[in-house]
């Protein structure tokens, strides 16, 4: 039952309540949570997940946006040590300040509105974490886990599949929130690699030649790469294609990860 005293969900905010007790047991048992683990939540809303984190965890860090939210939060887990409550929007968190030192695993049922942006955010922090167990709108989820050449595969699909292990868990119909969305939902986990699965050479490098080739997803790679100014001239683009044997005329969502590193190393050997 909803806490009368929680305010309604905002709708600006994305704000979809997980209600379903089975769902949330579900995505702990993904976590695979430990008494000794760290946990950030991102995105705690009326406290769902966070209830059952609190007895689980060693330490628990949940960052909350909506004010009135995180006020309500943190007068509920003011005698908790282990919880930390942090008014803020996790998009411009600086991480080694919210979460000091240690490995932390992160769950989190991430507002619709904001799903992506804060993936990008997880995969620029990825050394801070040991695993992440994440609710996604359907096709964000599908996104992360595309094979190449579907409407799907773009840029959060290479990026993810070159540092992480994406498993997708399960489904989460509209019924299980408060208020439904429109959507169908899935939770995804998200195991951080050791290092790179492939080697791209340069990172900075690589990420360019990635976000061109899907920045004009109807265009061959050729123009794409072209409008990108990703080399110096033509005949340097070309040497690269053809060092790695890679039709110019193809779209880039044809290619697959070690496509895009053998490209990106291509090019720095003809730079």
């Amino acid at each position: 039952m909803m806490n009368a005293h929680f305010p309604r969900p905002r709708k600006a905010l994305g704000q979809n309540f997980l209600t379903d007790q089975n769902i949330i047991r579900k995505i702990l048992a993904a976590a695979r949570l430990q008494p000794t683990d760290q946990v950030l939540e991102v995105g705690p809303g009326r406290g769902a997940l966070t209830a059952l984190l609190a007895e689980q965890v060693n330490r628990l860090v949940a960052v909350e946006f909506d004010r009135d939210l995180a006020a309500l939060l943190r007068h509920q887990y003011q005698d908790n040590l282990k919880v930390l409550i942090h008014e803020q929007d996790v998009l411009q968190a600086d991480f080694a300040a919210l979460l000091g030192a240690g490995v932390y695993k992160v769950v989190a049922n991430l507002p619709y509105n904001i799903s992506t942006p804060v993936l990008f955010r997880f995969l620029e922090e990825r050394q801070r974490f040991s695993r992440l167990v994440v609710m996604l709108q359907k096709e964000v989820g599908e996104r992360l886990a595309a094979a190449p050449d579907c409407s799907e595969y773009g840029v959060l699909t290479v990026l993810f599949r070159q540092w992480f292990e994406v498993r997708r868990e399960f489904l989460v119909p509209p019924g299980c929130f408060f208020p439904a969305p429109k959507v169908d939902s899935v939770v995804i986990s998200l195991v951080p690699l050791a290092d790179s699965r492939v080697a791209v050479g340069d990172q900075a490098l690589f990420e360019q030649v990635v976000r061109a080739a899907f920045a004009m997803r109807r265009k061959t790679l050729w123009n794409c790469l072209k409008s990108a100014a990703i080399a110096d001239d033509l005949s340097t683009l070309e040497a690269a294609l053809l060092a790695t044997g890679i039709d110019a005329r193809r779209r880039g969502e044809t290619l697959s990860l070690d496509e895009f590193a053998a490209l990106s190393r291509a090019l720095q050997k003809t730079v």
